[in-house]
């Protein structure tokens, strides 16, 4: 890799991954151990991630831009005949995979919203909502669980594939930015304006959450 190389990758989009890497495993550890509080915190932390990489999809780094990687149903067919032209970043499939999981870890975060297990604990949307919603919610939370799951693997398995396979430097140029082959064409934009919107969104859930209805009070 050339020392001038600009980066694929750049930095708030590995900050992306990697703690999207950190906070699937951890979410799903603190349900199972009923650590409800530490639970809240870690998908308040995936819906201000995903917000945040959201925007930046749309005013990011060039790589980063869903502009720059997801592609139309032709370029999807050509493709997997094994016709598509070379790209630097995600090819077609891996383009709208990111879409993918942005959706699922979407879901998860806002329906966790408004979840319960009617005993310890219930989200702060929990008394905002109908029965019959916070219900649904339920069912998209533990529905949407099982297809991050399913999801993860086939990524991991993808990576694995193409990282060995066809030897492309998939996982260091997400480490590092760059990889041979794997060089971005323009200079990312300055880090700091991730850190501003995510700063901002951080706020605007904050804003939010503290608008919503509180516990009813308890009658003895």
């Amino acid at each position: 890799m050339s020392t001038n190389a600009k980066p694929l990758w750049d930095i708030p989009t590995r900050l992306f991954h990697w703690a999207i890497v950190c906070a699937l495993p951890l979410a799903w550890w603190s349900a199972e151990e009923q650590r409800f509080n530490l639970h809240q915190w870690v998908g308040y932390t995936i819906l201000v991630l995903v917000i945040s990489r959201v925007v930046w999809g749309f005013v990011g780094s060039r790589h980063s831009r869903f502009s720059d990687f997801l592609a139309g149903p032709g370029k999807i067919f050509a493709y997997l005949r094994g016709r598509g032209e070379p790209v630097v970043g995600h090819n077609p499939l891996g383009g709208w995979s990111v879409m993918v999981l942005l959706t699922l870890l979407l879901l998860q975060a806002v329906s966790g919203l408004f979840n319960s297990d009617d005993i310890f604990f219930s989200g702060p949307l929990h008394y905002w909502a109908r029965t019959e919603f916070r219900d649904a919610m339920g069912v998209v939370h533990d529905v949407v669980f099982n297809a991050l799951l399913a999801f993860v693997t086939l990524h991991i398995l993808a990576v694995l594939y193409h990282q060995f396979r066809f030897k492309e430097k998939l996982i260091q140029a997400m480490v590092r930015g760059s990889a041979a082959g794997r060089e971005g064409i323009e200079r990312p934009r300055g880090w700091w304006w991730a850190l501003f919107i995510a700063a901002l969104a951080a706020l605007a859930l904050w804003w939010g959450l503290a608008q919503a209805p509180q516990p009813p009070p308890l009658n003895w």
